[in-house]
């Protein structure tokens, strides 16, 4: 006998949704992105000076590009973004590669290690830019990619020089990641 309109019914329950990852994919996304600093304070008009000469804005520029640099990283995708609007392929490419820019970049919690070694932020942030310039450019929007990297470049870099910084305060750790090589032995459990 057949029930024709009866709700069907599985002898197997249906799969209890994870709460536990969610929970732990939520405190990922929100301890990665406590990188970045808030954007009021890198915005904060009071702190927009400029420098009293060439050495004071290198000196700025240096301890702004450490302070800010998930924000900065922010800002040039954001900017490369908006250049490549009119590049489908390009806008695919870039997609693929916020993704990589994510796990790798903003959400990782744990010290990247490769082949032993271990892998700081700024070695990190330096080989995804290159990696994300390199696979763009090869999608032939050549023009658009480095006139929005150009752009981002200057943008940044008057945004360090004129950000006064005697007012940031790089906790120890990051201060002596600033100094570092980029990489340092990890040794083997």
């Amino acid at each position: 006998m057949t029930n024709y309109g009866a709700i069907p019914t599985s002898s197997h329950p249906s799969p209890a949704i994870d709460l536990e990852y969610i929970s732990r994919a939520k405190h990922r996304i929100k301890s990665g992105l406590a990188t970045r600093r808030p954007w009021k304070a890198m915005f904060d008009f009071e702190s927009m000076t400029l420098p009293h000469g060439f050495f004071d804005a290198i000196s700025r520029i240096k301890t702004n590009l450490g302070y800010f640099r998930a924000n900065y990283a922010i800002g040039v995708l954001f900017i490369l973004f908006l250049s490549l609007l009119y590049h489908p392929t390009s806008l695919i490419v870039l997609s693929i590669l916020i993704v990589f820019w994510i796990f790798l970049y903003f959400l990782r919690d744990e010290p990247l290690v490769v082949f032993g070694y271990q892998i700081d932020d700024r070695t990190v942030l330096i080989g995804l830019s290159v990696f994300t310039v390199v696979m763009l450019l090869l999608t032939h929007a050549t023009s658009n990619i480095l006139g929005s990297l150009l752009t981002a470049a200057v943008l940044v870099l008057i945004h360090a020089a004129v950000r006064r910084s005697d007012n940031l305060f790089l906790d120890e750790e990051a201060a002596a990641v600033s100094e570092s090589s980029g990489l340092m032995s990890y040794p083997s459990s």
